[in-house]
């Protein structure tokens, strides 16, 4: 797994070596955007023709919004890859930081203490290129932490290590 030094001086986080998910990612990633993409704009569009057979002229505003969304879409897939290697994580003394986000960037900092749970998910296109999700559930009611395109082998390891840093942790309490 590829690492990097970033600094982020303003939230505290300088001199941590962050681990990037895997490049693999990418084409989860654009496979779902683009599929779920397509299939609305296709609805879209035949809900225009439809509509525009009965001459009401409310299809061309169908065909209008299919086509925002395709343009949604193909900007979406653009951004991908560079929205992939934004996501991050970084084992600290006592928390876990994780990191996403391009231009609303968003550090994720779970107290191993607080950790109950540390899932590992892998959907069908996950398996098919050899990557894992790690889910993880807290204290708090809300959260919602994930880090996806963790190779497989380094998934179940970093889960292991995530459950022995929180059962210490907890044991502390």
């Amino acid at each position: 797994m590829a690492r990097e030094r970033l600094d982020e001086p303003g939230l505290g986080l300088t001199g941590i070596d962050w681990t990037r998910v895997s490049a693999k990612l990418v084409w989860t990633e654009l496979i779902t955007t683009l599929v779920i993409g397509l299939v609305v704009t296709a609805g879209l569009v035949l809900i225009g023709i439809v509509n525009d057979g009965f001459g009401s002229g409310a299809g061309t505003v169908w065909l209008l919004i299919g086509i925002v969304v395709l343009v949604i879409t193909l900007v979406t897939a653009a951004l991908t890859p560079r929205r992939v290697r934004a996501i991050g994580y970084a084992l600290r003394d006592d928390d876990l930081v994780v990191r996403r986000g391009l231009m609303w960037q968003r550090f994720t900092a779970v107290p191993y203490g607080r950790m109950q749970l540390v899932d590992v998910a892998r959907g069908p296109l996950d398996r098919a290129l050899g990557m894992s999700e790690l889910k993880f559930v807290t204290a708090a009611a809300a959260t919602n932490v994930r880090i996806p395109g963790i190779p497989a082998t380094d998934a179940d390891e970093l889960r292991d290590r995530l459950v022995e840093l929180a059962e210490s942790r907890r044991a502390g309490l």
